[in-house]
């Protein structure tokens, strides 16, 4: 089997440590994988989050967007109004879901390339009577990182509640939910903590997630009896649990305390975004956003203008030299995405910039 790094922003390449821990079967009935590593793995999301006690948090099986749904689909209650902040199409999904679901909301769209307007928020928050506010954290349609501290500001000042998809972030960047007065943060095993697809997680504040009861629009993911059940039947999944893939979310989440928790691990992967725009920028390529957009995520970057240019081409050649990339998904600008999380190291970097620059598919 030929294997390749990953660049993407999930999933993403692995330890093998983690594939390791998939190679064990185990029972959904039994404390040994609901004690000693469900309800464990719920307490360690919860500790990385904040070190208030004021939040639990709830595994969710299926993609991140299952979670998304999840939360939207318990927590919006008939008489809420939800304001959702789309500058990508993580934005835009959340307004799809709540279109599809039948949610009282209000969306403000910026461009894809443009940073969410605060005083126009502001404004918004002002003249409507909104109960909620959603955003995505990094939106990986760009690389962008968007302004959570300031949008918390704004939720605090009008009392309004915090939903953050922190799909693409959580684990990889700094943040106190608790001091960000977030009410749900929503992510993914694929993701920064370096597990594999499928489950998400949602943590709450336990007051939140009450407060989602008897309100769900889906069975499946009734965001409140996943809740409840995990919590009072020791870490027991309402349906079938994706066992596998949970024990390797519980490696994973080791070997973050590893290497040094969620600030070692954003050091790393900003050391990362930062060697490969610098080899990037030599090599003639120009990133899409301006630096200080850049998240230590993902990156745009412009495809060059040489006719002799084919991504598919500068994909495939890639790929054989043991490198896998993302296409563009900006909707009026012709680029490629570079992702840098996972087990990703600065000397892979330095490797991809090499055969890029040895290569020449273009």
């Amino acid at each position: 089997m030929n294997h390749y790094l990953l660049l993407t922003p999930g999933p993403l390449t692995t330890s093998d440590t983690v594939k390791q821990a998939m190679l064990k079967d185990w029972c959904t009935w039994d404390d040994d994988y609901n004690i000693d590593v469900v309800q464990k793995i719920r307490q360690t999301l919860v500790s990385l989050a904040t070190s208030s006690n004021d939040y639990s948090s709830v595994l969710m099986q299926g993609s991140g967007t299952s979670s998304v749904e999840s939360v939207l689909g318990s927590a919006i209650l008939p008489n809420d109004k939800l304001l959702v902040i789309n500058n990508g199409a993580y934005g835009k999904r959340m307004a799809e879901i709540c279109q599809v679901l039948g949610l009282n909301h209000q969306v403000l769209t910026f461009k894809e390339t443009q940073a969410p307007d605060i005083a126009l928020i502001a404004n918004t928050l002002t003249s409507g009577d909104f109960s909620h506010l959603a955003m995505v954290h990094c939106e990986t349609t760009t690389g962008m990182l968007n302004p959570v501290e300031a949008i918390a500001a704004l939720c605090d000042e009008h009392k309004v509640r915090f939903i953050l998809d922190a799909m693409s972030s959580f684990g990889g960047i700094t943040m106190d939910v608790a001091q960000l007065n977030i009410e749900f943060l929503i992510s993914s095993a694929n993701k920064c903590i370096q597990g594999v697809p499928g489950f998400g997680f949602v943590i709450g504040k336990l007051a939140a997630i009450e407060r989602c009861k008897g309100n769900a629009k889906s069975l499946s993911l009734d965001l409140y009896d996943q809740w409840h059940t995990m919590e009072h039947a020791n870490g027991k999944w309402r349906f079938t649990s994706p066992t596998h893939v949970v024990r390797a979310f519980g490696q994973a989440l080791l070997e973050l305390e590893q290497e040094g928790g969620v600030a070692a691990r954003q050091a790393r992967y900003q050391q990362n975004q930062q060697l490969l725009c610098h080899g990037m920028k030599e090599l003639g390529f120009e990133p899409l956003l301006p630096v200080e957009m850049h998240s230590p995520i993902i990156t745009s970057f412009y495809s060059p203008s040489a006719p002799e240019y084919d991504f598919n081409r500068f994909y495939q050649g890639l790929k054989a030299l043991g490198f896998v990339i993302y296409p563009g998904k900006v909707s009026d600008a012709d680029c490629f995405r570079i992702g840098n999380i996972g087990e990703v190291y600065p000397e892979d970097i330095k490797r991809l910039i090499a055969a890029i620059a040895q290569a020449k598919y273009w």
